[in-house]
């Protein structure tokens, strides 16, 4: 199952439907279009985690972790500030964004205004989703259950990440930052 199915069925993508006010067909193709270049900042930062450290699960829970899917879930309005602190944490720049926007923009026909404005929004979905998925598969004294990309927290991110692989196989995300000229981070 795709992750974008996944949000989907937790009322996700509805309500991203419903806080920008476009149809929720639109919702489940700008964040299909938006998921596999935020999950490859996921899986680069997965990847960048020393030896020890608490990998990706940590860096979910410093961002927000789980309260950041409930926070999109609740019927209250979206904090985009904690998105836009997901994205400037995957992404590293608010030019990369834009890049990931315009790109999603290109191969969907949506406003790449639209999905600038979703893209923290789907950051968060997918954030405090696979925190979740980190807390209810984490045991007390289970050492490295997401370190790198083996198992855990790693293996379900690459899994995720393994349907919507870019060009021969690449991570989406250094996909367009090629497009942008820029190094590949």
């Amino acid at each position: 199952m795709q992750i974008a199915d996944l949000l989907a069925q937790m009322g996700g993508l509805n309500q991203v439907s419903r806080e920008l006010g476009v149809s929720p067909q639109q919702a489940e193709t700008g964040a299909a279009a938006l998921l596999p270049a935020i999950l490859g900042g996921f899986m680069k930062q997965a990847q960048a985690q020393p030896t020890g450290s608490p990998g990706l699960g940590g860096l979910l829970g410093q961002l927000g972790g789980e309260s950041l899917l409930d926070n999109v879930l609740s019927p209250e309005p979206t904090d985009v500030n904690l998105g836009n602190n997901v994205l400037g944490q995957v992404f590293g720049s608010k030019d990369v964004s834009r890049a990931v926007a315009g790109s999603a923009a290109t191969r969907t026909g949506l406003d790449p205004q639209l999905l600038k404005k979703m893209l923290p929004m789907v950051a968060m979905l997918a954030a405090g989703y696979l925190a979740r998925q980190s807390s209810r598969g984490a045991r007390p004294g289970a050492a490295g259950m997401d370190e790198g990309l083996g198992g855990g927290l790693g293996g379900l991110l690459g899994g995720l990440l393994g349907a919507g692989r870019g060009a021969g196989g690449s991570n989406p995300l250094d996909d367009i930052l090629g497009m942008m000229g820029g190094p590949r981070r």
